[in-house]
């Protein structure tokens, strides 16, 4: 089931905490983009990255698991789509309320495990194209 604009809006603007998992420390890389942009609209972005485990990136102490980054509303997943699965797992057990894999990332059977457990998930798509799709403003609660 795929969220409508004023879901996506609804999420994007309720969301405080959220965990980057992928979270790279190359600026070329999308996840690295995508944790400034959270962070500058304002969200308690946590990066997690068992490879990069105490490092900072983005000015955010890097967290080894989704374990050590919670309380979580939303965890963001720059993961293959294989990988995908396990980590929206993890997230509804950690009781995270929203789950959004980024763009060609598709786990259908995770996505209805975790929409069961009363989860919102987007999929295949990036929070940065639909902040600038929808004009949200500059940053969350304001």
């Amino acid at each position: 089931m795929k969220m409508d604009d004023t879901a996506i809006r609804d999420l994007l603007l309720g969301t405080r905490r959220i965990a980057v998992v992928g979270a790279s420390n190359r600026p070329d890389r999308a996840s690295h983009g995508v944790l400034g942009f959270l962070l500058a609209r304002g969200y308690d972005a946590t990066p997690v990255n068992p490879m990069l485990a105490g490092q900072d990136i983005q000015g955010r102490k890097v967290m080894a698991g989704l374990e050590q980054a919670g309380p979580l509303d939303m965890v963001d997943v720059f993961r293959r789509s294989a990988e995908a699965g396990a980590v929206m797992d993890e997230a509804v057990r950690l009781g995270a309320k929203s789950v959004w894999l980024q763009l060609g990332v598709v786990d259908e059977a995770a996505a209805a495990r975790a929409r069961d457990a009363g989860v919102a998930v987007v999929m295949d798509r990036c929070p940065v194209i639909e902040w600038r799709r929808l004009g949200l403003p500059a940053r969350i609660g304001g």
